[in-house]
């Protein structure tokens, strides 16, 4: 594949002088920021107006699940908007009642309603509100290394430093340590033993809180951003048994694992569990259109057969976002694009990785599924010590700025979290390009490395 433009800097130049006087970006500061003008996107690429070309190992923001421009959904994005280009929520329109079944169809169990958003952190929202109003208690119960939305009650549910800055103090959210054996919390040595003091201390932050002043526990299935460390075997079926003994709404956030990303159509049917509640968006379409939502249980819905639920959104179930929905999930059928993931991360990318952590002394551990994972760098592998301090910025983050250089210069836009570069491909990723983005980490590995001791 070739850029489909011709390369043209000046219009480049222009894009990015309109960009810096008028875009107010997300999460920056913002006279230290120099975005990347792009020209043109399609597939698992994307290009700049200088013509080059990118593997893009971040898929948008792991939400490009069958990459950029399907020519598919494009087109169903364009007849939808010749038919019925947009309708208030109150009304019964065909496509959002589409995408709401082939969405139920795939959900776990008995989430069977679905609630549409505009997005994952309004799906949190949502969630957390129907939580609340179903139990009558206010507590809301997450873990530290989780992502869960830039929205009031989403951001003070985040476990990581975006958190921060916007952290009430006040808004329900008491945070517990989930299992993660690399930097076990609860020096463990074996995933047993993490799943079971992990599993020990959720259940004693619950007693100490009191059971019932607490209306969910809310997890990440796989957490995303914060690593994508996979839970131990038990670890999740354990949660709903704790749950369902003290009445508590388990909520899984599967907005990033979701819709074929680990291999499965929902990150929880790896581990056999059902959630109350589930919330999802990114690939739901792949990004095209912004849409999200909430996949409820049918005791939870019952709750407001009668009483109204006291939520909304101008743009619940777009049509063209639904239409996009629709589109993309019969892509993925069609084109088999969950058992692609599976595949890929089976035989290219998990045994990818794991080689290159062999020959690389900056890389510590190897985690994930699908068109999922995570290679966590280090300056040590016996200390596990992280190549940079945790938030860091400035100087101190040099080895990662370095590392993200080299791989862009070899062809690759890297996903890059702390001391962390997460592989997530759009989930049909060939095997030659997930070969070529493998090449590209081994080149760029080299740099980390000369910051290993």
């Amino acid at each position: 594949m070739t850029p489909h433009v011709v390369p043209d800097p000046q219009a480049g130049a222009a894009v990015k002088a309109a960009d810096r006087a008028h875009v107010f970006h997300s999460w920056s500061a913002q006279g230290l920021i120099d975005p990347l003008a792009v020209a043109g996107a399609e597939g698992a690429y994307f290009w700049d107006y200088d013509g080059n070309r990118y593997l893009d190992f971040t898929s948008g923001l792991v939400y490009t699940n069958i990459g950029y421009q399907h020519p598919r959904v494009v087109a169903a994005i364009q007849e939808q908007a010749a038919k019925l280009t947009t309708f208030a929520p109150a009304f019964a329109i065909d496509v959002r009642s589409e995408a709401a079944r082939l969405i139920a169809e795939r959900t776990p169990g008995d989430l069977d309603k679905i609630f549409f958003t505009n997005g994952g952190a309004e799906a949190v929202e949502n969630a957390v509100r129907m939580a609340r109003l179903h139990t009558g208690r206010h507590k809301v119960l997450s873990a530290f290394r989780s992502y869960h939305g830039a929205t009031s009650t989403a951001i003070n549910l985040t476990g990581d430093p975006r958190r921060w800055a916007s952290d009430t103090g006040s808004a329900g959210v008491v945070r517990f340590w989930a299992p993660f054996l690399y930097r076990s919390p609860f020096y463990a040595t074996t995933e047993e033993q993490e799943c079971e003091r992990a599993l020990a201390h959720l259940e004693d932050t619950i007693a100490f809180e009191g059971p019932a002043t607490i209306a969910a526990i809310i997890l990440e299935t796989v957490p995303g951003t914060a690593g994508i460390m996979t839970p131990p075997p038990g670890y999740l079926a354990g949660v709903r048994a704790i749950c369902d003994k003290y009445g508590i709404v388990f909520v899984l956030d599967e907005v990033m694992a979701g819709f074929g990303r680990t291999g499965k159509w929902f990150a929880a049917e790896h581990f056999d569990v059902v959630p109350d509640l589930m919330t999802f968006a990114k690939g739901v379409n792949s990004g095209y259109v912004p849409l999200g939502g909430v996949a409820i249980s049918a005791e939870i819905a019952a709750t407001f057969d009668k009483r109204p639920y006291p939520g909304g959104l101008t743009y619940s179930g777009h049509p063209l976002a639904c239409a996009a929905a629709v589109a993309t999930i019969q892509v993925m059928e069609d084109e088999k694009v969950v058992e692609h993931a599976a595949r890929i991360g089976e035989t290219v990318l998990g045994p990818g990785l794991r080689e290159l952590a062999e020959r690389h002394p900056s890389v510590g551990e190897v985690r994930g599924m699908g068109a999922f994972w995570a290679l966590d760098l280090v300056r040590n592998k016996e200390t596990r010590e992280p190549l940079v301090p945790y938030n860091a910025t400035g100087e101190a983050n040099a080895p990662m700025a370095a590392f993200g250089a080299a791989a862009k210069k070899h062809g690759l836009w890297p996903f890059i979290n702390m001391n962390r570069t997460h592989a997530v491909p759009a989930c049909n990723v060939s095997e030659a390009e997930a070969k070529e983005g493998l090449a590209a980490l081994d080149a760029a590995l080299s740099v980390a490395d000369e910051h290993t001791a």
